[in-house]
């Protein structure tokens, strides 16, 4: 099912600016697609628009050509979140978790029971089935939260920031089990602050920062530039007019990353450095990658 989001905006009352200021994204149907950007770009806010949490201020999300709450409305299990924040209780076992969130969204009976073991299985949580939600670690929450999730069996999924907090097995299990949704029909939005989750699972992406898509995509759009990235370590800092010139962005004290239009500007660029007194520690060039893309649109470290 394909989402449309034509010129959507949101302010939060009391706002001076608008956390989505006319933001259009398609996002085709049977993939993952990423949202990246720094905190207070406007992800969470588009995410709570298209799972109804919020209504927004002008424009329209469609799905499949018919308005998304429509489709909410006649059936809400099509559509669920995975929130960043845990979605359980934590003082109930693993299974009156998933069973009280199968009963909301009115599954009982033999239905009840089958999603539950498709849900614990899927989510390989049979070894802890009778703990306490607050008792698991955080990969396990992880897991139970995205377990919870899946309980409706919903054709559009929305993940925000799954992996925050686990170790690095289990979020290697996360994003194996969430790249294999779409061969089973379900569309998944993917928000998070890690560049190498989005390319790992990512079809299409799209960046946002300050409530407008800076750029949108495949992988092998956002990185189709001749545009090189030079890294450069100074014994001094960078003048401001270079920073200016070359939309510098540091990386430590003295470590920058310049955007060069072509490996033919390389030599100007040195002989301003010499000029300035410059002197080069550390040199290196060549094509951008996505976290470097991320820097040079926003012009600001992803984690800011």
């Amino acid at each position: 099912m394909t989402l449309s989001i034509s010129a959507v905006s949101h302010t939060y009352r009391g706002a001076r600016e608008a956390a989505l200021d006319s933001v259009s994204l398609n996002i085709p149907a049977g993939g993952v697609f990423g949202l990246l950007g720094p905190n207070g770009a406007g992800k969470t806010t588009l995410i709570s628009l298209i799972c109804g949490l919020l209504e927004s201020d002008q424009g329209l999300i469609t799905l499949d050509d018919e308005p998304l709450a429509l489709v909410r409305a006649a059936d809400p299990a099509r559509v669920a979140l995975v929130p960043q924040d845990y979605a359980f209780y934590p003082m109930l076992s693993v299974v009156e978790n998933l069973r009280f969130f199968g009963g909301a969204l009115g599954l009982s009976g033999a239905l009840l029971r089958q999603r539950c073991d498709a849900a614990i299985a899927f989510a390989r949580l049979e070894q802890v089935t009778g703990k306490l939600a607050e008792t698991l670690s955080g990969g396990l929450r992880r897991r139970l939260n995205l377990a919870i999730g899946l309980l409706g069996e919903p054709r559009l999924l929305l993940l925000d920031e799954p992996t925050v907090g686990v170790d690095p097995q289990s979020r290697h299990f996360l994003l194996d089990a969430i790249a294999g949704l779409p061969a089973s029909g379900t569309t998944v939005i993917y928000t998070s602050h890690y560049m190498e989750e989005v390319e790992a699972i990512c079809q299409r992406l799209a960046i946002l920062d300050q409530g407008k898509v800076l750029a949108a995509g495949t992988l092998g759009e956002l990185l189709d530039s001749d545009e090189q990235t030079l890294e450069l370590r100074l014994d001094r800092p960078l003048p401001e007019s270079l920073l200016s010139k070359y939309h510098a962005v540091p990386s430590g004290a003295l470590d920058f990353g310049l955007f060069l239009p072509s490996t033919a500007a390389l030599p100007e660029l040195l002989a301003e450095l010499a000029a300035a007194g410059c002197e080069i520690c550390y040199l290196s060039l060549g094509r951008q990658n996505l976290e470097q893309v991320f820097m040079r649109l926003t012009r600001r470290s992803l984690r800011d």
